[in-house]
């Protein structure tokens, strides 16, 4: 049972890839590709902003942590100007604690600058390599576009497509058609001579023997006309000897009149 559904499982893989190979479209695949990669780049891009915007709140942290530092730097020279070594004591000491924020910051700061780097540098080869794409993908659209009109115009004039089939295969049923009914009016023809068949479109009350009585009374009547014109072809030449005794007649009376002179 279990080799039996895994030819069935199989059986169905394979119609349902010839489905997809027959509604597949290399066009759309192909934008389809494109727009994929297009998102990748787009997330990409917005990936480089999102470091550059982490790298810039860093800075402005920087920058009021280096100016907190000179503030408590002037703070404790004031206390020690007036004698007040205590708030000197304390300023210098917040005055460490923000350099070491200050350091952490510059750190990560650096951190996020090579990062930026990095990123902004593979969305420059990704955006060359999807302009590439694209320029690749226009050619083989174009392509294929004309492949496919070569194609179907040439099926078209040898009448391998399936219109032009279709259309090939009516004018084959019409011929076949038109045949069987000549045949079939040539095979009435046949019967109705022969008297197999009767002709409706004869008077009523004529049967077989009265056409076969007028058969032959006209094949009598084509007969008696051969002989009639036969006996005229052999009687025209006995007249044809008196013709020419005539002739000899008026030869003979031409040398009389040229006598006298």
């Amino acid at each position: 049972m279990t080799s039996i559904a895994r030819r069935i499982a199989d059986l169905f893989r394979i119609k349902a890839n010839k489905a997809l190979d027959r509604a597949e479209d290399p066009r759309e695949v192909l934008d389809y590709s494109y727009a994929k990669q297009q998102e990748l780049l787009l997330r990409v891009r917005r990936g480089v902003a999102d470091v550059a915007t982490s790298r810039k709140r860093l800075e402005l942290q920087m920058s009021t942590l280096e100016q907190s530092s000179g503030k408590l730097q002037g703070q404790a020279q004031q206390a020690l100007a007036v004698g007040r070594e205590d708030l000197a004591r304390e300023a210098l000491g917040r005055r460490a604690a923000v350099a070491t924020q200050l350091t952490d910051l510059q750190g990560q700061h650096a951190a996020l600058q090579a990062q930026e780097e990095k990123l902004t540098l593979g969305a420059q080869r990704l955006e060359a390599k999807v302009d590439a794409f694209r320029t690749r993908k226009e050619t083989l659209k174009a392509t294929y576009t004309a492949a496919e009109a070569e194609t179907r115009i040439t099926e078209a004039v040898t009448g391998i497509g399936e219109e032009m089939g279709d259309v090939g295969m009516a004018i084959q049923r019409a011929q076949d058609k038109t045949e069987e009914l000549q045949a079939r009016a040539g095979a009435l023809d046949e019967l109705i001579a022969t008297g197999a068949l009767e002709d409706a479109t004869l008077p009523a009350g004529r049967d077989d023997i009265q056409a076969e009585l007028d058969r032959a009374s006209s094949g009598t009547d084509v007969e008696l006309e051969l002989a009639r014109m036969k006996g005229e072809l052999t009687a025209a030449p006995e007249s044809s000897p008196a013709l020419e005794s005539g002739e000899a007649t008026d030869a003979d009376r031409k040398p009389d009149k040229e006598a006298p002179s």
